[in-house]
């Protein structure tokens, strides 16, 4: 008999088999963005929101069912339908009433310019004798 080690991350992902669906992300920074991609193939582009709030991305929607195929036909079911929500944190601070969405072939991406950080200012200080 093999053991399996406890995961908290496969657990989550084992618990949605039933129910909701995580689509894939990726987030990544250049010098002047950070990006987000997700994979949505098969959602339409007015079920999906995007929202940043204090710096921490989140996207949410729904895929809905397309097909009328009752579920005791199905050999294997491995797409999954209903709707989904993600949220995480931004690696820098960013401008989000400046943000650009972008669906193309079920690939989000959404680019978040970064808040221009305030230049050091040095201030000299004075000795009185």
């Amino acid at each position: 008999m093999s053991l399996i080690p406890w995961s908290p991350f496969l657990d989550t992902f084992e618990n949605l088999e039933n129910t909701n669906f995580l689509p894939a992300i990726d987030v990544y920074e250049n010098k002047d963005n950070v990006v987000v991609e997700a994979t949505l193939a098969g959602i339409k582009p007015a079920n999906i929101n995007i929202s940043v709030k204090d710096d921490v991305f989140t996207i949410e929607g729904q895929r809905e069912e397309t097909s009328e195929i009752e579920e005791k036909n199905y050999y294997r079911k491995e797409v999954r339908t209903g709707s989904f929500h993600r949220s995480v944190i931004l690696p820098a601070s960013v401008q989000a009433d400046k943000s650009e969405a972008v669906f193309e072939n079920g690939l989000l991406k959404v680019t978040l310019p970064k808040e221009e950080r305030q230049k050091t200012k040095n201030i000299k200080i004075e000795i009185k004798k």
